[in-house]
C-alpha cells in the first residue's frame, strides 16, 4: 500500500496524540509522555511546521514526526541546529518503513529550507542507516559533557557540522512535569500502565551477559534499547558473541534490538504531499 506523507493539519492534532500515546505507552516506563510533548511542540517557539509531517495508509494517520530547533553551545559560540522527535510509528505498522519514509522525506526538506545540520537523542542501531553518527564524533555532547552513542548528529549540507563544538541543548518544551502529564493523560481513554518484562524472563544469554545488564541500569528487557551494540559489545563478559546472544533472545520475546529492520520503501511507494 502506498505510503503518503503530508504536512499535519490541525484536524489531525487529536489522533496523533492518541497515536503518539499508543506507540510510546511502556517505553521507557509504566506510562508515556510524549503525546503531551507533542501537543506543545505545536505552540512552543523552537516548532518548526514546515518539518510537521504525518504518513497515511489509505488515508488513515499511520506516523508522524515532528522538529524543533536547539541549539549547540561552545567555546566557539552558539550554534543553531535542528532535532526532531517523537518520531511515531503506529504498533501495527513498525515494520512497515513508515518511520524510514519519514526520516527521508523531512530530512531531505529540512536541508532544502536551509537548514544545516540535526542533532538528536535516539535509537543509536536505528538512526545510523540515514547517515547518523556519534555526536561525539564531532565534539557534540549531552549538558555537562556527557557522551554516549544515543546522541546523534547529521549534516544536511557539505559542511554543516563544520566548527560545531559543545553541548547540545533542546528547548525548555522538552521538560515536562509529572503532574501536567498526568492531568493530560486524564483526557484520554483510561489505559493499563505497561509492565516491565524482567531480566529473568530472558532465556539463552551467559550469565555474564546478565551480569553486564545489571551493572548498567537494566532492569527490564525493554531498557536494552537504550545502547548500542556497539556499546554492549563493549562491556566487560559480553563481546560480539554475547551481544548476538542478546539480539536473538530479545527478537524471540518480541523486541528488535541491534539490528537494522526491513529495507525502506522506494521512491515509488511514497508519495509527499503538501
Amino acid at each position: 500500500m502506498t505510503i503518503t506523507l503530508r504536512r499535519e493539519e490541525p484536524s489531525d492534532h487529536r489522533r496523533v496524540e492518541v497515536l503518539t500515546r499508543e506507540a510510546f505507552w511502556g517505553m521507557s516506563g509504566p506510562r508515556c509522555d510524549e503525546h503531551l510533548l507533542v501537543h506543545r511542540l505545536r505552540t512552543a517557539d523552537c516548532f518548526v511546521p514546515e518539518l510537521d509531517v504525518v504518513a497515511e495508509l489509505g488515508g488513515v494517520v499511520v506516523g508522524h514526526v515532528v522538529y524543533s530547533r536547539a541549539r549547540v553551545v561552545g567555546p566557539g559560540g552558539e550554534h543553531p541546529v535542528l532535532t526532531f522527535g517523537p518520531l511515531t510509528v503506529h504498533p501495527a505498522h513498525q515494520s512497515d518503513g513508515i518511520g524510514g519514509a519519514l526520516m527521508k522525506h523531512t530530512l531531505a526538506e529540512a536541508g532544502r529550507l536551509g537548514h544545516r545540520a540535526v542533532v538528536v537523542y535516539g535509537h543509536p542501531d536505528y538512526y545510523p542507516r540515514f547517515g547518523f553518527r556519534p555526536g561525539a564524533e564531532f565534539g557534540i555532547t549531552a549538558p555537562g559533557g556527557r557522551t554516549f552513542d544515543a546522541l546523534m548528529a547529521l549534516a544536511l549540507v557539505p559542511g554543516g557540522l563544520d566548527g560545531v563544538r559543545g553541548e547540545f541543548h533542546e528547548d525548555p518544551v522538552f521538560q515536562l512535569d509529572p503532574d501536567d502529564v498526568a492531568a493530560f493523560d486524564a483526557t484520554f481513554p483510561a489505559k493499563e500502565p505497561a509492565v516491565p518484562t524482567p531480566l529473568d524472563a530472558l532465556d539463552g544469554p551467559a550469565p555474564a551477559v546478565f551480569d553486564a545488564l545489571r551493572s548498567h541500569g537494566v532492569s527490564a528487557l525493554e531498557q536494552v534499547y537504550r545502547f548500542s551494540s556497539a556499546e554492549v559489545e563493549g562491556w566487560d563478559g559480553v563481546g560480539p558473541s554475547g551481544a548476538d546472544e542478546l539480539r536473538h533472545a530479545l527478537r524471540e520475546r518480541g523486541i528488535r534490538w541491534g539490528a537494522p529492520g526491513r529495507p525502506h520503501p522506494t521512491a515509488e511507494d511514497v508519495t509527499p504531499s503538501r
